[in-house]
């Protein structure tokens, strides 16, 4: 007995072991796998469809998911994060050769503000508009100074790139062809009960989803109307500011209204009320009506997670992940819940139908 039970702590201080140690290696390359992973939960329905119409032909099933996840997923997200460093160089370059000239448009929106409402902002410690002046002209310079060198960096990291997109298509070919045998091997693996193993796959399954399309959904969608409504009000650079919404759009309740606020506010206070008033109204009744209506629909229908959790969760995810944030955050905040309610849920059972269920289970044993 004393010698089976050294030998299970050995092997499991081994398989922890080896576990980390495969992490670790696997870690300059986890933004590869971490989208293969997302990418093949995203598209199982269409390899299960196209599985069952060519039987026997699993190859050609997962080929055809891949060429369509190339098409509708990755190459699209190259494209616009092309365009978007390419915008922010350029205004970069304007910004550093003085054609944009962010403080003067901050000194000229603190002329146009009432002597009582630059009152109250000295009342508040708000007064010093020169220095806000000197910090937002120096914060859009280094922004956009971060897409130029981007740019600049993406041609000396071509080839890392290169690698890292083909790591992942080719762990993504495999994790849609043999997805659902690694799944059952996970499952089989896990010392948990079959109605615990089911219930915690399901909801990983449907946040990712849920997360993913959900948010990009919207995300594209308050884009391209805000990226359209900059156009027809004429306003300069609207494909990035259409991209900055998106991305702004990750996070709930906030989001867009980053971008055109400060935009509405200025054309009020520079007299062009009607450009204002119809920026606003849009950005109310257009651009935060797909916030409200389809967010809901779309992620927390599945998450079932309250607004709060998915803002904080995503918050936390973009500053500890970057980009990938956006989808690790929300899951572990999801995974957490699901585990803490079947936690929860276990010990609100009756104590004879925990003895009954631990019975059986020694009996199985």
């Amino acid at each position: 007995m004393i010698k089976s039970t050294l030998e299970q702590k050995v092997f499991l201080a081994l398989l922890v072991f080896v576990s980390l140690a495969f992490g670790w290696i696997l870690l300059p390359f986890y933004g590869a796998v971490f989208w293969a992973v997302i990418l093949a939960i995203l598209f199982a329905p269409l390899q299960k469809r196209l599985q069952s119409r060519f039987a026997g032909r699993p190859n050609f099933a997962a080929t055809v998911t891949l060429l369509v996840c190339l098409l509708v997923a990755v190459l699209p997200v190259i494209a616009i994060t092309g365009m978007l460093v390419q915008e922010g160089a350029a205004l970069y370059r304007r910004i550093e050769t003085g054609e944009l000239d962010i403080g003067s448009y901050v000194s000229y929106v603190k002329d146009l503000l009432p002597s009582s409402l630059q009152l109250q902002l000295q009342r508040f410690g708000f007064g010093d508009l020169e220095s806000m002046r000197e910090r937002l002209a120096s914060g859009a310079l280094e922004g956009s100074q971060f897409l130029a060198t981007k740019a600049f960096s993406f041609g000396q990291g071509t080839f890392q790139f290169l690698v890292s997109f083909g790591v992942m298509l080719y762990l993504l070919f495999f994790f849609i062809r043999d997805g659902r045998e690694l799944v059952l091997r996970i499952r089989q693996a896990l010392p948990l009960s079959d109605t615990q193993k089911r219930r915690l796959f399901n909801k990983f399954t449907r946040v990712v989803r849920a997360t993913v399309k959900g948010n990009i959904i919207v995300a594209i969608t308050q884009g391209a109307l805000g990226g359209a409504i900059f156009a027809v009000l004429g306003i300069s650079d609207a494909l990035l500011w259409a991209v900055l919404m998106a991305f702004l759009s990750l996070l709930p309740a906030v989001g867009a209204g980053l971008i055109w606020t400060p935009v509405a506010v200025y054309f009020l206070l520079n007299g062009a009320i009607w450009q204002g008033v119809v920026l606003i109204l849009y950005g109310v009744l257009v651009i935060g009506l797909v916030d409200n209506l389809l967010r809901p629909l779309l992620v927390g229908k599945d998450t079932k997670m309250p607004d709060y959790v998915v803002l904080v969760s995503t918050l936390g995810g973009l500053a500890l992940f970057g980009l990938n944030g956006f989808v690790i955050g929300p899951l572990i905040a999801a995974l957490f819940i699901s585990c803490w309610g079947l936690f929860t849920a276990a010990d609100d059972k009756p104590a004879h139908i925990r003895a009954s269920e631990s019975t059986e289970k020694e009996g199985r044993l």
